[in-house]
């Protein structure tokens, strides 16, 4: 019955952690209206009010860690090339 226990609570922790991510891409669209970033795979993430939506520009270099929410990708965290964090 441990192993059992165990072998569920194993599953739900990498069930959750499958819900984070962290992904590295080209920007290809910026939507300032709907506050979201499109890269060149063709995924879209959620910005949040506070992101400096100037300092974005297509075919700029970006890693982004991410979160799913209600089925969106919305950013956590991001780098910038010059080594800025948002």
């Amino acid at each position: 019955m441990r192993t059992l226990i165990g072998a569920v609570a194993a599953t739900l922790l990498f069930s959750t952690a499958a819900f984070a991510g962290q992904t590295e891409g080209l920007i290809k669209k910026i939507d300032k209206d709907a506050l979201t970033l499109t890269l060149d795979d063709g995924k879209s993430y959620k910005l949040n009010a506070e992101t400096d939506l100037d300092a974005l520009k297509p075919g700029m270099d970006i890693v982004i860690a991410f979160d799913v929410t209600n089925g969106e990708n919305v950013i956590t965290d991001m780098q910038l090339p010059d080594g800025d964090t948002n």
